[in-house]
C-alpha cells in the first residue's frame, strides 16, 4: 500500500471512514471526499500522515472533477478510486415520491458515474488503475420492501462498470463492485428501525448490524 494513491468518496463516516483508516495505517496516500467538513477532517487525521481531505458534494459533476484535480495536484496520480458515497430511504413503494427516486439515483448512481467519468481519462493515459463501486447485498436480494428505492439504485450501480468505457482488464485498469451486507453506519440513522420500518419487525432482516470496521475482513 505504500505506493498507492487511493481516493474514497463518502469518507466522513461508516464504511468509507473505516476503509480510509485501515489503508492509511497500511501506508497508502489518501484523498478523502465528503460534504461534512468537520467529520471528514477528523477521519483524515486518523488515517495517517498522507491523507488529504477534500470537501465536495459528489452529486455535482464539477465538484467530482475537482477531487481529481486536487488528487493530481497533491500526489501526481490516482491508483484506486472508490465510489462509496451513498444514502438510503425507508418507504413503501406506494409512498415513494418522484423526489425520493431522483435522490436515490442522484446520490447512489450518478455520483459514481461522475467519479468514473472523471478519473477514467487519467487511468487510460497511465494504462493502469482500479475503480471500486461500493454497492449492497440489497442490489441482488431485495429482501426489505421498505428499501425498494435504495435497492433499485444499488442494482443500477452494479450495471455501471459494464458501460464505463472499457472491458475488465482493458488498457490496464479494472472495475470492481463490492456488495456489502448490513453495517451500522450513518446511512441507517435509526439503526434497525430504519431497516425494519417504523418499528415493524421483518424477520428477513438480520437482528444485528456489522461494525463498519469489519468491512475489509
Amino acid at each position: 500500500m505504500n505506493d498507492k494513491v487511493i481516493v474514497i468518496t463518502g469518507a466522513s463516516s461508516g464504511i468509507g471512514a473505516a476503509v480510509a483508516r485501515r489503508v492509511g495505517q497500511m501506508g497508502a496516500s489518501l484523498v478523502l471526499a465528503a460534504r461534512r467538513e468537520r467529520e471528514l477532517r477528523a477521519v483524515a487525521a486518523e488515517s495517517g500522515p498522507r491523507a488529504l481531505a477534500v470537501v465536495a458534494d459528489v452529486t455535482r459533476r464539477a465538484e467530482v472533477e475537482g477531487i481529481v484535480t486536487a488528487s493530481l495536484g497533491r500526489f501526481g496520480r490516482i491508483d484506486v478510486w472508490i465510489n462509496n458515497a451513498g444514502r438510503g430511504i425507508t418507504r413503501q413503494v406506494a409512498e415513494l415520491t418522484d423526489e425520493d427516486l431522483d435522490e436515490m439515483m442522484r446520490v447512489n448512481v450518478k455520483s459514481a458515474l461522475y467519479g468514473m467519468q472523471a478519473v477514467l481519462p487519467h487511468m487510460k493515459e497511465r494504462k493502469r488503475g482500479h475503480i471500486i463501486n461500493i454497492s449492497s447485498v440489497l442490489s441482488r436480494i431485495p429482501f426489505a420492501s421498505i428499501r425498494s428505492a435504495y435497492s433499485a439504485s444499488k442494482h443500477a450501480l452494479m450495471s455501471r462498470p459494464a458501460g464505463r468505457g472499457g472491458r475488465r482488464g482493458d488498457r490496464g485498469f479494472d472495475p470492481a463492485s463490492s456488495r456489502r451486507g448490513l453495517h451500522s453506519t450513518d446511512l441507517p440513522t435509526t439503526g434497525r428501525r430504519l431497516l425494519h420500518g417504523r418499528g415493524r419487525r421483518d424477520d428477513r432482516v438480520p437482528a444485528t448490524l456489522r461494525d463498519p470496521e469489519t468491512v475489509d475482513r
